[in-house]
């Protein structure tokens, strides 16, 4: 049987949803269970931190390589590709009988972070302009909703059957993915000429290698030893070689004029910027819960699944403001859902830094914080859309993802360096205050950044690359 155009176009958003909430439900569904993973593997904290951190690194160099590729060679095809990668890293994450297999089989998972710029360029050469804003709000809100529940899900899983349970149930949501994509995305043809530059990859991938592994190994190593110090000075080399490398690159990975470019190097700001306020609430309310209850007002004493669902409402309020982004990019203009955004985030951090020793204060503030949350992780592909030529949409949203995580690495280290300030007791309720004062901080500024992501006659000028721009 034949399935007619507009059958399958009805498909390809129920498709991409699916396939990007199995990857963002799989990014934070081990968070609850790694205390349970290094006991029952045998391990050490050290080694079941791996268990994250390999996600995190593989996801950083393979990300701009894999939405390159899709440029090139087709967003459908690629995509499919990933998910079949995907399926069979969480089949092995299942089997696995030590942290070693376990960490291998998350390298392999990590590919899965390049579903989510896949899936932004799939919207933009499959949607008509008009259904484009909302869809890129919603795909962009069921990364930030997949993550809430992921945090809920991994609790109860590690609470109530084996912690294996976690990776069969990723099997079965990429498998799922898998059907619907091959299903519902039409193939299409690609979008760029030319060939993979693996050069640029290469250096790229050494360089976000070098400067997350100094970000994650600072706390232990010290920030100031040998090791660390060698592995940032080590990432500012690599990137100078590669942006020299670049720039004489016939198909180069990273347009160098691309990222200099002013609202481009805005928009990676603001992921930066939106990036380490994130991280700041996923350290900070489920650490809050679970604390005994203190004289200062301090804890809830809360189960992990409990203090997952406290954080579960300001999840499922992304998907609604991003569902918004359109009308608003409408009747206001491109430039006032990211600031509007960072706006409603700052004022939710500032409720909870001036309140939060109640249950409703956590639900309520939080859902603030989400739905800021959602119009910004809207509006970045979107103002993405609106600088790049079609050819690039993949690689650019690759880019903006992984500076993302950069910035959920720099605000994990930031948090973890407040909460040390109350040494190996209790954490203080001044250091939880002083985390949320610093999440609205940091939001005010994604609201100074935001007006500079804009370019008058944005939807005109993304039809040719920057480099050849006036």
């Amino acid at each position: 049987m034949t399935m007619s155009p507009d059958a399958r176009g009805s498909g390809i958003v129920p498709a991409l949803v699916t396939a990007v909430f199995g990857y963002s439900l799989m990014q934070t569904v081990v968070v609850p269970a790694l205390g349970l993973l290094t006991r029952e593997l045998g391990t050490t904290p050290t080694w079941s931190a791996w268990i994250l951190s390999a996600f995190l690194l593989s996801s950083a160099v393979l990300t701009p390589l894999l939405g390159r590729m899709g440029d090139l060679y087709g967003r459908r095809r690629v995509m499919i590709g990933v998910l079949a990668a995907n399926a069979l890293g969480m089949a092995g994450a299942a089997a696995a009988q030590n942290v070693g297999q376990l960490i291998a089989a998350r390298v392999v998972q990590g590919a899965a972070l390049a579903l989510v710029p896949l899936s932004m360029a799939i919207l933009r050469e499959t949607l008509p302009r008009e259904r484009l804003p909302s869809a890129m709000g919603l795909v962009s809100g069921i990364v930030g909703a997949g993550a809430g529940a992921g945090l809920v899900v991994g609790g109860l899983l590690a609470d109530h059957l084996s912690w294996r349970f976690l990776f069969v149930l990723g099997a079965l949501l990429a498998l799922i993915s898998l059907a619907m994509v091959a299903r519902w995305v039409p193939g299409g043809r690609p979008a760029a000429a030319g060939r993979l530059d693996l050069v640029g990859a290469a250096l790229l991938g050494l360089s976000l290698v070098a400067v997350l592994l100094a970000l994650t190994q600072g706390p232990s190593w010290g920030w100031t030893s040998a090791g660390v110090l060698g592995l940032f000075a080590l990432g500012a080399v690599l990137v100078a070689v590669l942006i020299a490398v670049e720039r004489v690159r016939r198909d180069p990975l990273i347009d160098v004029a691309e990222l200099t470019d002013r609202p481009m190097l805005a928009t990676h700001a603001a992921a930066l910027v939106f990036g380490a306020g994130s991280y700041f609430f996923y350290l900070a309310l489920p650490m809050f819960a679970q604390q005994e209850p203190g004289a200062d007002g301090t804890g809830f004493g809360a189960s992990i699944t409990v203090a997952g669902l406290l954080m579960l409402p300001g999840m499922l309020a992304i998907i609604p403001a991003g569902l918004a982004l359109g009308r608003i990019s409408a009747a206001l203009g491109s430039r006032w859902p990211l600031a509007g955004g960072f706006a409603i985030f700052a004022a939710g951090s500032a409720l909870l830094a001036l309140a939060h020793a109640d249950y409703w204060q956590h639900l309520v503030f939080y859902g603030v914080v989400g739905a800021g949350s959602g119009l910004v992780m809207g509006a970045l592909p979107k103002l993405i859309s609106d600088i790049v030529p079609p050819a690039r949409t993949g690689t650019a949203n690759g880019i903006n993802n992984i500076i993302r995580t950069v910035g959920g690495v720099v605000g994990s280290q930031l948090a973890a360096a407040v909460v040390a300030t109350g040494g190996t007791g209790p954490v203080p309720g001044s250091a939880f205050t002083g985390l949320f004062w610093l999440a609205a901080a940091v939001a005010v500024l994604g609201v100074a950044i935001s007006p500079f992501a804009v370019r008058r006659g944005a939807a005109t000028v993304a039809a040719q690359p920057v480099s050849e721009r006036a």
